[in-house]
C-alpha cells in the first residue's frame, strides 16, 4: 500500500501536467481578452524578434570597440646613420604618428568645422546629420550617384580601423553600433587622436603630420590657418581637390573658403582672420616623395632592409615590429661620407675599365603603346651618376631620336651623339635603337648625348677593424639599375687574396716568417679519377728556396702550394672556416682561392687579422629600437648606465665587458699583418706605398682572368674592392688586382684615411721584433733595420723561441742583397699573374 502511494502510475502524472497547465491557460485568457493586454503583448513579442533580427544582421560579429585602445597604426621604419641622422625610411604609407596634445588646437578646430562640428556634444552619432544622409541617399537611390555620408568622425575612425569602406546601408549602421561602443571604452582626445594619425589626405600621406608634410613641407605645428583650412577639406576626397590641376585647384580654393567660414560661424576663428586666410594662395608645394634623399645609401640601406625582414618580417601580419609597419628605428654604422667616396671610387673604376668597349645596349626596354610616360614611371629604373638620366625612345628618324623622360618631358638625341659602336654589332649605337627602349643619355649643349652603363661590375666594403661595423657598401654601379648587391650575395673566388690565411695556418703549425720554402715545381697525385696535378708559378720558373715573407710579397703559388701541403689542408681549410670565409674541401687548389665567397666575409677575415685574431661578427645595424623606443635587437643589448653623464659622479668609470670571437692566435694575427705590409711597401700592391702609412693587404687574380682583388688597410679601417663580370669571363690577359683592385681600393680611401691619425700596428704581447737578412731570414748582426721598402736588413715577427738561431754580418747581408738585384736587372722580361693564368686556364 505504501509503495502504491510512493509510485503513482505514468498516466496520473500525464494528467496532472494537462491539468496545471489548462488551469495556466484558464488564467491568461481573461487576460487575453482585454485589448490593451493583448496590444502590449504583440508590441513587446515583436520588438524582443526586431531586436533579435537586427543582432543577427548587423551587431553579431563586430569586433571589439575595447581593441582601439591598443591599436597602433603602421608606421614607417626610419635608419639613422652612425652620426645619429635619419638618412633612410622604408615605408609604404607615409604616416607620422602624434599625440593629442601635438596637434595646434586651431587645426582640430578646422577638422571640426569641415567634418563633424558637434564632435564634443554628439555620443558618436549626429542624429540629424544621420537622417540627412538618410533622405539624401533615398533621393539617389538608382540613379548610380553616391550619396553624401553624414558620418561623425568616430563613425569614420570605425570605418577606417574596424569594418572597411563598404558602400552600403548595412555597412554604415555597423558603423553606427561601432561608434556607440567606442564613445564608450574611448574619450574624444583618443578617438582626435586615431583620426589624425590614421586618415588618408592624398599623396601617400595618411595622417595630418604627414600631409602637413607632402603638401606644405611643414610640422603641424607651423601650419598657417589658410594651411589649416586645406588640409581639414580632404578627407572627403583627395583626389578632388589636387593642386596640380587647374580644376583641382579651384575646387580646393574654393572648398577651403567654405572650411574658413564654418570655422567663423562657430566662432572658432575672427572675421578678420577668415578674410586674411581666404586672400592667401593655396600655397602648396610640389608632389614629392619621401623626405629622405633617396639616393642615400643606395645597396647598404637595401641590405639593411633585407636583415630586417629576416629579423621582424616583411608586413604587418608577420608581427608587431615589421619592417613596413613596425615603425622601428635602426641605427646604422652608415657613414655617409665613407659611402661617398666608395661609391664615387666603385663607379669611376668600373668605368675606366669599360671604356672603349662601346655602347653596352639598353638598360631596359618598356611598351609604348600603353603611354610611355605611364610605362617609364612604373620601371623604377633610373641612374643616379653626375647628370645622366635614363630616357625612353619614343620614336626614330635616319637623323634624330625623340626622347622621353620620367617627368613627361620630352628632347631630341641627334644620330650624331650616339655613333658609338654596339659591341654585340660593331655598329653604330643609334642604328640599334628601337622604339620603347630604355637608355641613358647625358646633357651636351643643347640637346642630349647617349652614354653608356658599365657591363663590368664588382664590390666594396669598408669595416671597422674594432667593432665589426660596416661603414660603407657598394653592390655595383647604381642598385636603381640592378638590385643584385655583389658586395654581399656575388660568390666569387678570392685568388691570392685567400693566401695569407693559408700562411697563417702554416704559422700555426710550426712555420715562421723566415721560414725557406722552396719555390720549385710541385706535382700533386690527387685522385685515380683526378690523376696527378703539376703545379707552376705564373712566370712558368722557380726561384728556388725563399723566405715565406718573400713567397706572400710576390704571391708564389708553388710557395703557397707547398706550404699548404707541407701544414696539411685539413689545417688549412679548418683555419680558412674560423675566419669565416667559406667551408671547402681539403683540396690543394683552396690554398690558392678557388673556392667561393664573397667580399664581405674576407673583408670581415682581413679585420680580424689586424684586430689581432679577435673576430666581430660584420654588421649593418648596431640595434633596433620598437616604436617605443625599446631596444628588441640584438637580444643581448645593454645600456651603459652612466656613459653620458655631464660630469663625472667619483664612482668607476662604466666598462665594457670583452667582446667578439677569438679565432687566431694574436701573434698569427700579428705575423701575417706584419708580412703583408710587405706587399703594400715592395710587392704586388706597391700603388698604395705613396699613401706613407701603415698599411696591409693582398691583391689577387683569378682565373680567366675572371675577377681583379684588393683587401687591405689600416689598424682601424679595413675594406676590399672586386671586380668582376656577373656572368664571369676574362677580363683581359693583362688585368691583375695590383692594376686594376688596388687603385680603386686607393682612390676610395686615401682622402678617408687622411683623416685619421697614422697608427702604427701594435704587436701582441709575446712577439719578439729580430732584425734579419729579408732575402735569406737569417739573423743579422750588427746592423739596424732601416725604413727603405726595400732595405737590406728588416724587422721580422716571431713568436717565443722561434726566431732564428744562426747569424749573418752586416756586410754578408748587404752582398747578397747586390746579387740579387742584379740578377733581377738581367731579367729582360719578368712575366707576370695575368701570363700564367693565360698559359694555364686556371687559377694555379
Amino acid at each position: 500500500m505504501e509503495e502504491a502511494r510512493s509510485n503513482p502510475p505514468a498516466s496520473s502524472f500525464a494528467y496532472r501536467l494537462r491539468r496545471d497547465a489548462g488551469g495556466f491557460m484558464d488564467r491568461l485568457r481573461p487576460l487575453w481578452g482585454r485589448r490593451l493586454f493583448r496590444w502590449a503583448t504583440i508590441l513587446g513579442g515583436g520588438f524582443l524578434t526586431f531586436c533579435l533580427l537586427f543582432w543577427l544582421i548587423f551587431a553579431r560579429g563586430l569586433p571589439d570597440a575595447a581593441t582601439l585602445l591598443e591599436y597602433e597604426p603602421p608606421l614607417p621604419t626610419i635608419v639613422r646613420d652612425i652620426n645619429g641622422q635619419p638618412v633612410h625610411s622604408y615605408a609604404r604609407e607615409r604616416r607620422v604618428q602624434l599625440q593629442y596634445s601635438d596637434y595646434p588646437t586651431l587645426l582640430i578646430r578646422a577638422y571640426l568645422a569641415a567634418e563633424d562640428k558637434t564632435f564634443f556634444e554628439h555620443h558618436g552619432v549626429d542624429f540629424p546629420g544621420f537622417a540627412g544622409a538618410v533622405v539624401d541617399y533615398a533621393s539617389k537611390l538608382g540613379s548610380g550617384q553616391r550619396a553624401r555620408g553624414g558620418s561623425t568622425i568616430t563613425q569614420q575612425v570605425a570605418k577606417n580601423l574596424l569594418i572597411g569602406d563598404e558602400y552600403s546601408p548595412t555597412r554604415k549602421v555597423k558603423e553606427m553600433i561601432l561608434a556607440w561602443r567606442m564613445e564608450n571604452v574611448l574619450s574624444k582626445q583618443q578617438i582626435i587622436e586615431l583620426y589624425f594619425n590614421q586618415i588618408f589626405l592624398g599623396r601617400n600621406a595618411y595622417g595630418v603630420q604627414a600631409a602637413a608634410r607632402a603638401y606644405f613641407d611643414k610640422d603641424v605645428a607651423d601650419l598657417q590657418l589658410h594651411e589649416m583650412a586645406y588640409l581639414s577639406i580632404l578627407p572627403k576626397g583627395p583626389a578632388n581637390y589636387r593642386p596640380e590641376s587647374k580644376t583641382g585647384l579651384a575646387r580646393a580654393i574654393d572648398r577651403r573658403n567654405w572650411a574658413l567660414g564654418e570655422m567663423y560661424k562657430n566662432d572658432w576663428i575672427t572675421a578678420a582672420q577668415r578674410d586674411a586666410a581666404m586672400a592667401q594662395p593655396l600655397g602648396t608645394v610640389a608632389a614629392h616623395g619621401s623626405s629622405f634623399d633617396a639616393r642615400a645609401g643606395g645597396y647598404y640601406m637595401e641590405e639593411v632592409r633585407r636583415r630586417l625582414i629576416g629579423l621582424f618580417g616583411e608586413k604587418a601580419d608577420d608581427g608587431p615590429n615589421s619592417i613596413y609597419a613596425g615603425g622601428l628605428w635602426v641605427r646604422s654604422p652608415y657613414d655617409p661620407v665613407v659611402q661617398d667616396s666608395t661609391q664615387n671610387a666603385l663607379r669611376g673604376g668600373l668605368l675606366r675599365f669599360d671604356a672603349g668597349r662601346g655602347w653596352s645596349g639598353p638598360v631596359g626596354h618598356i611598351n609604348i603603346d600603353n603611354g610611355w610616360e605611364r610605362e617609364l614611371a612604373a620601371s623604377y629604373i633610373s641612374v643616379d651618376y653626375a647628370e645622366w638620366r635614363v630616357a625612353v625612345i619614343i620614336s626614330r628618324t635616319s637623323s634624330e631620336a625623340q626622347i622621353g623622360f620620367s617627368d613627361g618631358t620630352t628632347a631630341t638625341l641627334p644620330a650624331g651623339a650616339a655613333q658609338t659602336p654596339y659591341r654585340k654589332t660593331g655598329g653604330p649605337a643609334f642604328a640599334a635603337m628601337t622604339p620603347g627602349d630604355l637608355i641613358v643619355v647625358a646633357p651636351n649643349g643643347s640637346s642630349w648625348a647617349l652614354r653608356s652603363i658599365p657591363e663590368v661590375s664588382g664590390g666594396m666594403v669598408v669595416e671597422e677593424v674594432h667593432s665589426g661595423r660596416i661603414r660603407a657598401m657598394q653592390g655595383g654601379f647604381d642598385s636603381r639599375l640592378s638590385s643584385y648587391n655583389r658586395a654581399t650575395q656575388a660568390q666569387r673566388q678570392p685568388g691570392s687574396t685567400i693566401k695569407p690565411f693559408v700562411y697563417a695556418a702554416a704559422l700555426d703549425n710550426g712555420m715562421t716568417p723566415a721560414s725557406i720554402i722552396v719555390d720549385g715545381p710541385l706535382c700533386v697525385y690527387q685522385t685515380a679519377s683526378l690523376g696527378q696535378k703539376c703545379f707552376r708559378n705564373f712566370s712558368g720558373g722557380s726561384a728556388g728556396p725563399q723566405t715565406m715573407r718573400w713567397g706572400v710579397e710576390q704571391s708564389r703559388n708553388l710557395m703557397t702550394v707547398r706550404a699548404a701541403s707541407q701544414t696539411g689542408m685539413e689545417r688549412v681549410v679548418r683555419s680558412i672556416k674560423a675566419m669565416g670565409i667559406g667551408d671547402y674541401q681539403p683540396y690543394l687548389s683552396f690554398a690558392l682561392g678557388a673556392g667561393e665567397t664573397t667580399v664581405e666575409r674576407m673583408v670581415n677575415a682581413y679585420a680580424t687579422l689586424a684586430n689581432q685574431g679577435r673576430q666581430f661578427p660584420s654588421k649593418v645595424m648596431d640595434y633596433v629600437q620598437d616604436r617605443r623606443g625599446k631596444v628588441i635587437w640584438p637580444q643581448r643589448w645593454r645600456a651603459c648606465d652612466g656613459c653620458n653623464m655631464p660630469n663625472w659622479d667619483g664612482k668607476p668609470m662604466p666598462r665594457f665587458g670583452f667582446e667578439g670571437k677569438q679565432v687566431m692566435n694574436p701573434m698569427t694575427a700579428y705575423q701575417v699583418v706584419h708580412i703583408t705590409e710587405g706587399v703594400v711597401q715592395r710587392g704586388t700592391a706597391t700603388v698604395l706605398a705613396d699613401l706613407n702609412r701603415p698599411l696591409f693587404g693582398k691583391t689577387g687574380t683569378t682565373n680567366g682572368p675572371t675577377n681583379v682583388w684588393f683587401v687591405g688597410g689600416s689598424p682601424d679601417l679595413v675594406a676590399g674592392v672586386y671586380i668582376g663580370y656577373d656572368q664571369p669571363r676574362s677580363l683581359g690577359g693583362w688585368a691583375q688586382g695590383g692594376r686594376i683592385a688596388a687603385p680603386i681600393w686607393k682612390a676610395a680611401m686615401a682622402p678617408i684615411l687622411e683623416t685619421m691619425p697614422k697608427t702604427p700596428f701594435v704587436a701582441p704581447a709575446g712577439i719578439r721584433m729580430v732584425a734579419i737578412d729579408r732575402r735569406s731570414g737569417k739573423r743579422v748582426y750588427g746592423a739596424w733595420p732601416s725604413s727603405e721598402p726595400k732595405a737590406a736588413v728588416i724587422w721580422e715577427a716571431f713568436k717565443p723561441e722561434s726566431e732564428p738561431r744562426r747569424t749573418i754580418r752586416k756586410e754578408e747581408a748587404e752582398e747578397q742583397a747586390k746579387v740579387a738585384e742584379s740578377r733581377a736587372a738581367r731579367r729582360t722580361r719578368q712575366r707576370t699573374d695575368s701570363d700564367f693564368l693565360s698559359d694555364q686556364g686556371g687559377i694555379y
